[in-house]
């Protein structure tokens, strides 16, 4: 079984601070539930688990992650993961992912699309029900990498004393300016963002209960 999904998601940092972390694929991994890098073989290869659970089935998927693609000039990332368990279920997803400005200073949106191919235990729930876990699961990852992005933008940003503004410093001639000029800085690592041990689908579609409800009838709180 196939789904495909083509999505976009704001951010709230800038194209430099996502793209840090989207290059990162030790980074980019812990955002998505469950989801966990456990060694890397080769400058494009890894090796990974994904946990996850539905209902009182919880299923551990072991398998490996391909960088195809990673284009500074167009901020995009293209990778290929695949994976399977003890009882025969199997899954694979073909990402492509960009960051690309946003509406204002200082924003960014993350663009995704992927194909993701399911066979086994899995593929028995249908469209009906992956489809929209895919969707949520989406929107939990694009929550967790503006966390990672955000994180980025906190280290790299300006430090000034309580209340205080960076002095301007003495004039200088451009030669010497030349000459005495530091090297850029160094972007730091993003830190992996907290999450859970595994992915409840049945949560999630649980919470996309809820939101449907509140929007049909309102908070009459």
């Amino acid at each position: 079984m196939e789904v495909k999904i083509d999505k976009q998601f704001p951010l709230e940092v800038g194209p430099a601070q996502a793209w840090a972390v989207l290059s990162d694929i030790r980074a980019v991994a812990p955002c998505m539930p469950g989801a966990q890098i456990t060694e890397q073989t080769d400058d494009t290869h890894y090796k990974g688990t994904v946990k996850t659970r539905i209902g009182p089935a919880s299923m551990q998927f072991n398998g490996t992650i391909e960088v195809l693609a990673l284009d500074a000039t167009t901020r995009s990332l293209q990778m290929l993961g695949k994976g399977a368990d003890r009882t025969g279920s199997a899954a694979s997803m073909n990402l492509t992912a960009r960051i690309v400005d946003g509406a204002s200073a200082g924003a960014s949106v993350l663009e995704g699309q992927a194909v993701v191919t399911v066979s086994g235990k899995l593929a028995q729930f249908g469209n009906r029900l992956l489809v929209p876990v895919a969707d949520a699961l989406l929107a939990e990852f694009a929550k967790n990498f503006g966390q990672a992005a955000a994180a980025v933008a906190l280290a790299t940003a300006p430090q000034a004393g309580p209340g205080q503004t960076p002095a301007p410093g003495p004039s200088v001639a451009p030669d010497a300016a030349a000459a005495s000029s530091a090297p850029p800085p160094v972007t730091p690592r993003p830190a992996a963002p907290a999450q859970a041990a595994e992915l409840n689908v049945l949560t999630l579609l649980w919470s996309m209960v809820r939101q449907w409800w509140r929007g049909l009838f309102g908070d009459r709180r």
